[in-house]
């Protein structure tokens, strides 16, 4: 008898302390990964992906074995598909990934690539966070798309502010792909130069083309004091700044688009070459809180991080869409989550405290947006990145 009761009292600790815990179960929560992973945008791709399977691989440590979703852990994947910068092949990798069973998406970054996957996103019910600087990235029509970080609608004019005192700029042309990945940034980046006094125009070229001498040409003509390399691809900008340097071009380099400083510095041969450069770059990288998770990739994946700074954001809205799919007790009911995520403060242990943004734009309150930098290159020299707040904008 005495063994008896011994026996059913180990099973009923046993029993409680199963129901006070989180049971690790058959539960996996798989996350598409959704970007030009090959070409000329590789550099962002390769950042999202590194970002992601860093992302799991925090939560699946912090978590003992997974994200903790209602009475479950659930272990987190992810399926990275090359959508090759293009809306067919983000449309197919969309498809791909729901045949898969996956209901939330981080990426793509481009604006072709935005086009082809939000009407997959929509008919699915997919939960999808993408990077387009589009002026119709995100919107009412797309409710469960959201906004990894904001356009040049959010952050240009405070950048031209500084390029303008720092280079003393009164012209400048902007050259972006021939497609609304370029026309559209293009168009918000002029009127922030335009309101600013400078004057701006644009030239525009095939996507893909690595041969910008026409280009060059036209830009020459006009003869303005700063080329804008706008959103042109990472290894397209470096060339575009190399062939422009090698047709007698002197003035100041800038770019109000996707970052790409490294891999221009790459092509182009150097701060020396680019002399005076200016650009947008996603994160305060002076920072050491957020220099933090270069350190803590490395140690966690055992690999140094990718190169973009792009990597930054990501595991930002990453870790603020695990809160949601934590908080909402789901990882199969994405308008449970949606609705979860957009009430929840923007403020990550390494970016700091944020703001939801997209809503005077876009026509819908679901962009994150995080203190920004500034980067400079001054006579040859790589500045300190200069830390930028949110605008007040909401």
């Amino acid at each position: 008898m005495k063994t008896l009761k011994k026996t059913l009292f180990a099973g009923a600790a046993a029993a409680a302390l199963f129901a006070a815990s989180p049971v690790l179960a058959a539960c996996e929560l798989k996350i598409g990964v959704v970007g030009g992973l090959s070409g000329a945008t590789a550099q962002w791709g390769l950042a999202l992906k590194g970002a992601a399977e860093y992302l799991a691989a925090e939560a699946n440590a912090a978590g003992g074995g997974g994200l903790k979703v209602g009475n479950e852990l659930c272990k987190i994947s992810t399926i990275a598909v090359d959508s090759k910068a293009t809306a067919e092949g983000a449309a197919a990798a969309a498809n791909q990934l729901v045949s898969q069973n996956v209901k939330f998406i981080l990426g793509p970054v481009v604006t072709p690539e935005a086009t082809g996957i939000k009407p997959i996103a929509l008919r699915n019910k997919l939960l999808v966070f993408q990077n387009s600087f589009a002026k119709d990235a995100i919107g009412p029509r797309w409710p469960l798309v959201f906004h990894e970080g904001p356009g040049p609608s959010v952050w240009a004019d405070s950048i031209v502010k500084v390029a303008k005192t720092k280079f003393n700029i009164k012209s400048v042309v902007l050259v972006a792909p021939n497609d609304q990945g370029g026309t559209d940034i293009t168009s918000v980046d002029i009127e922030a130069y335009k309101a600013n006094g400078i004057e701006a125009s644009e030239e525009f070229y095939q996507r893909g083309n690595p041969n910008f001498a026409a280009v060059v040409a036209r830009v020459l003509a006009k003869n303005p004091d700063t080329v804008d390399t706008s959103s042109t691809a990472p290894g397209d900008a470096g060339v575009l700044v190399k062939q422009l340097r090698q047709a007698g071009f002197t003035g100041t380099i800038g770019r109000l688009g996707g970052p790409a400083t490294d891999e221009i510095l790459r092509v182009a041969g150097g701060p020396d070459v680019l002399k005076n450069f200016y650009w947008y770059e996603n994160v305060p990288l002076e920072d050491p809180n957020i220099r933090a998770i270069a350190d803590d990739y490395k140690k966690l994946m055992g690999t140094a991080p990718p190169e973009n700074t792009m990597l930054y954001l990501w595991v930002g809205v990453g870790r603020l869409l695990f809160q949601a799919i934590s908080n909402a007790g789901t990882i199969t009911d994405t308008e449970k989550v949606a609705e979860v995520l957009r009430k929840l403060p923007i403020n990550d242990k390494n970016l700091g405290k944020g703001r939801w943004t997209g809503k005077s734009f876009f026509g819908i309150q679901q962009e994150v947006s995080f203190p920004f930098g500034i980067g400079l290159i001054v006579d040859g020299k790589v500045q300190p990145i200069l830390r930028a707040e949110v605008p007040e904008v909401d």
